[in-house]
């Protein structure tokens, strides 16, 4: 059968095996490579390979600790499951990506980041254990303190390293299903990293950028800081049903657009009345968690939006030194292109360890174009001054990079790729991706 990545990029033939069991993935792994798969969030071929192992059949909450948070699973539970099952006890999880129809597996295999990373750290800092079935079949728990090598390099190793099984991670506490919310108009992109640095004790600070304007308005935002509501912060009609979240009407995309809808005039206009509109309403004000965690997701199947060849997001990160004029070489390329983005999402990271972390001190631009001939020559020129700048580029976002790039913006990932090959999971466990990146 035909499988791509959320890009709808590039489908890939693959054989797919939906295992019920740790003795069918045993087998399945004696019979030659192969990769395992969530819910096919990746937006490219890192869950992809000619053989491939579909995890959601193993899909069981194993146990929950009250008094630390900790709860264990399987693989294959989505984050939109655990949420529905703890956030009414007054659980969130620490850190969340933008869509919440992710599995666990799927986020411990990309070490997934949220709007609180400058704060508090990717998805790794809250994973207490996993359990992950070897090459030769063998099943070993990893943490901190037990094989904390595989335990380390198999956060963020896109599933290079075996096949996980069961995760131990930590949940928050919280008072209410709402985020006081706080919107900012920033009128260029200076003042957008200014607003992030003054606001680095707001638990969430995220920006939509307009990746198409020029000359003074060049990296115009807005910004929107956010926190947890407390009790005490909800009017009074709230107050009796604090994790009540509202029923949106879900208007999903019945069809692939045409190709035209998102050329560089339309995305432009849309922009300028983006941020007209964010800076007429920006302040304070309360908003239900989906709405700021997880926009798009109200919106199933948004991906068809980009038509029939799919999208490519390029996701990069810049160190703090270099970021400003890293960024703003980025946006020049983009607007003079005239092929912008109009899900531009900008973002500050903190200090992030982990030996193949994508992280870094610095801030994040994210970025989706409709997939074409003319889109795949602006990206490679982007790769180019990321790489200049000192940056690196997040996997779990990639359709198209090339190994050379790969390798010279993270020397880590030949590391990587030694250690695999040494240890004989480079035999075992292969994406489209990893082959591709010759990791």
């Amino acid at each position: 059968m035909k499988l791509s990545g959320f890009g709808r990029y590039l489908p890939r033939e693959a054989e797919v095996n939906a295992p019920r069991g740790e003795h069918d993935i045993c087998l399945a792994i004696s019979r030659g490579a192969l990769i395992a798969r969530g819910n096919g969030r990746a937006y490219g071929d890192a869950a992809i390979a000619p053989h491939t192992l579909d995890m959601r059949n193993f899909n069981r909450m194993l146990a929950f600790d009250e008094t630390t948070g900790q709860l264990v699973v399987e693989a294959g539970v989505r984050l939109d499951e655990i949420i529905t099952t703890f956030l009414s006890r007054g659980w969130f999880p620490y850190v969340t990506p933008g869509t919440k129809f992710v599995t666990v597996g799927g986020m411990v295999a990309a070490d997934v980041h949220g709007k609180n990373h400058h704060k508090d750290g990717s998805f790794r800092q809250f994973v207490d254990w996993l359990d992950l079935l070897r090459e030769d079949g063998s099943i070993t728990r990893c943490s901190r303190a037990d094989a904390p090598e595989l335990f380390e390099w198999t956060i963020g190793a896109m599933g290079l390293t075996g096949i996980i099984l069961r995760v131990a991670f930590r949940l928050r506490r919280v008072e209410t299903a709402w985020i006081q919310q706080t919107g900012i108009a920033a009128p260029d992109l200076a003042s957008a990293f200014d607003i992030f640095e003054r606001s680095g004790e707001e638990s969430y600070s995220v920006a939509w950028i307009d990746a198409l304007a020029s000359g003074a308005a060049a990296g115009r935002s807005i910004v929107m800081l956010g926190n947890h509501a407390l009790l005490s912060d909800l009017p009074a009609a709230k107050c009796h049903a604090p994790f009540d979240r509202r029923n949106r009407l879900q208007l999903g995309v019945p069809f692939d657009a045409p190709g035209w809808l998102l050329n560089g005039h339309f995305v432009r206009l849309f922009n300028a009345l983006y941020y007209r509109r964010g800076k007429a309403t920006a302040g304070r004000k309360l908003v239900d968690l989906d709405s700021y965690f997880y926009p798009l997701d109200a919106l199933p199947g948004w991906n068809r939006i980009y038509g029939r060849r799919g999208f490519l997001q390029f996701q990069c990160v810049l160190p703090l030194a270099s970021s400003l004029a890293g960024m703003t070489k980025l946006l020049e390329n983009i607007s003079a292109a005239g092929l912008g983005s109009f899900l531009a999402v900008l973002k500050r990271f903190g200090p992030q360890d982990g030996p193949f972390a994508f992280p870094m001190e610095g801030h994040t631009l994210a970025l989706d174009f409709p997939a074409s001939a003319k889109v795949l020559a602006l990206l490679d020129r982007l790769d180019a001054i990321v790489i200049d700048h000192g940056g690196r580029f997040y996997l779990a976002k990639d359709a198209r990079m090339s190994a050379q790039t790969l390798h010279r913006s993270d020397p880590r990932a030949t590391r990587l790729a030694d250690m695999r090959r040494a240890g004989g999971q480079a035999a075992h466990f292969a994406s489209y991706q990893s082959l591709r990146l010759e990791l």
